[in-house]
């Protein structure tokens, strides 16, 4: 099942048609993505029956598919390869950050740079549709409403002048893309291995796979379950890969006019214009 926020509504995705969900449950559920995820396990039995969308998909019409969540989490140095390019160790628990929650923004959305030194960095991303509490790791997926494909744009000077405290530099308007919908975890092969990847005007600049991640999705459920209290909707970046500007040499850093393509296998791809 594909759930996303058309104009603000919640929607259910089929092919290429969208279907209205609290017109569809006669207002049981939505019309606010937020609703949906407080009755996750209701809506999904509900949700399970309904095989056909009522209208054209606009795609042009797709916002971020969490429109408010209570917590956003964002994990560091979770790709060994992206550690070494970072000459940073890989860390014994996962490096865990937050954006705070107005840097999130939509699949298709601009990106307002400020500075010289704004980087990209392509994350899969899992939604909690069930509260989770000291949660196993073999139990850890069933408290995953989906996945969805981010961007974890950061402004490395802000990031580094913080005495690398990551969250302000990671926190800028616009500097959360997400989207352009999220993905119940039934409706993958493997939900642990996922090709993802984005490209700077046209050009490749990170391709890799979820499988490399050194913490997986259970094992972030699991970890950061038993210190605090995960909520429907809350958000989780997982961790980007090599390949990320500061790395290179010479650094490059995205610039007004860039456009960013960043996607996931199984999932879609979001279009975010630089300006």
């Amino acid at each position: 099942m594909r759930v996303a926020n058309s104009a603000g509504r919640a929607v259910i995705v089929i092919g290429e048609t969208a279907g209205d969900i609290a017109t569809a449950s006669e207002g049981r559920f939505g019309p606010d993505m937020m609703s949906v995820f407080d009755n996750w396990d209701e809506f999904c039995a509900f949700a399970a029956n309904i095989t056909e969308g009522t209208d054209a998909l606009d795609m042009s019409s797709l916002q971020r598919p969490v429109s408010a969540p209570q917590q956003v989490f964002a994990i560091g140095l979770n790709y060994r390869q992206h550690a070494e390019e970072a000459g940073m160790e890989v860390p014994e628990v996962p490096a865990t950050f937050t954006k705070f929650a107005s840097s999130l923004s939509g699949p298709f959305d601009d990106i307002p740079i400020v500075g010289t030194a704004v980087d990209w960095e392509v994350e899969l991303v899992a939604v909690v549709g069930r509260q989770a509490d000291n949660v196993s790791v073999d139990d850890a997926w069933s408290h995953i409403a989906g996945l969805t494909v981010g961007q974890d744009i950061s402004d490395r000077k802000l990031q580094m002048a913080a005495g690398r405290q990551f969250s302000l530099g990671k926190s800028r308007r616009g500097f959360g893309p997400m989207g352009p919908w999220i993905v119940t975890p039934d409706e993958f092969d493997n939900p642990d291995d996922l090709a993802l990847g984005c490209s700077i005007d046209g050009e490749v600049v990170q391709d890799a796979r979820s499988s490399d991640l050194i913490f997986d999705i259970p094992t972030l459920i699991a970890e950061l379950s038993s210190v605090l209290t995960l909520y429907p909707g809350d958000v989780i970046f997982t961790g980007t890969p090599s390949g990320v500007g500061m790395a290179r040499t010479p650094p490059r850093a995205l610039a007004p006019g860039n456009v960013i393509e960043t996607w996931v296998e199984g999932i879609g791809t979001m279009r975010n214009t630089c300006v």
